[in-house]
């Protein structure tokens, strides 16, 4: 196979999965916690849906910089998805993935769309733009927050996709709204412990 061939092949693989996580209440920490423990050579995008401030989000993307192996952005309007990269929706931008040729993807912002609740950005508009993606299995990740964001987003992917749903257990999350909207509306959940998240995301993988 020749290296254009091969890279080809490469890249599709690479594009066949992806992290999706949303979180909010408490998310902060709990990213922390979770996303530093991912490997340097871990080979697929990681996207955060974390509902916070306006002005916090650089804040946080700054201090996973120094703590996470994986190289960490803010999701820029066009720019592709890379595999091992984390990338974390900006304050007040909803995002989605929109697919282009050759199994490429980049982020479009979707501030069209109204704010769900107070919360721009909003988990189920990441999680809808999945359902139409290249990617052929999803690793859907909810975090403590308030409400039942993610919940419809995710309830979008269970007839396009393979899908793997990780809620975080109820005794580390600060408020067990997103979480347990997710556990009590979408089949075959995992409650996972968040000491025991990204260990777990590994073994889906």
């Amino acid at each position: 196979m020749g290296n254009a061939s091969w890279n080809s092949t490469i890249e599709k693989m690479k594009s066949d999965c992806i992290v999706a996580i949303a979180s909010s209440t408490g998310g902060p920490a709990a990213l922390m916690h979770i996303l530093p423990k991912l490997p340097k050579d871990f080979p697929y995008p990681v996207v955060v849906v974390q509902h916070i401030w306006p002005g916090f989000t650089t804040g946080l993307t700054d201090s996973l910089k120094e703590k996470c192996p994986l190289p960490v952005e803010s999701a820029a309007e066009g720019e592709r998805l890379l595999p091992g990269y984390i990338y974390v929706a900006p304050s007040e931008h909803h995002i989605k993935v929109k697919k282009m040729p050759a199994h490429h993807h980049i982020f479009e912002y979707a501030d069209s769309e109204p704010k769900k609740g107070s919360a721009r950005p909003c988990a189920d508009i990441l999680f809808e733009s999945l359902g139409t993606s290249y990617y052929e299995k999803v690793i859907c990740v909810v975090l403590t927050g308030m409400g039942n964001d993610a919940t419809k987003g995710i309830q979008s992917l269970l007839e396009k996709k393979d899908y793997s749903v990780i809620v975080q257990d109820e005794e580390s999350s600060v408020v067990y709204g997103m979480p347990g909207s997710v556990l009590e509306n979408i089949p075959g959940c995992e409650v996972v412990e968040l000491d025991r998240i990204a260990e777990h995301v590994m073994e889906l993988i």
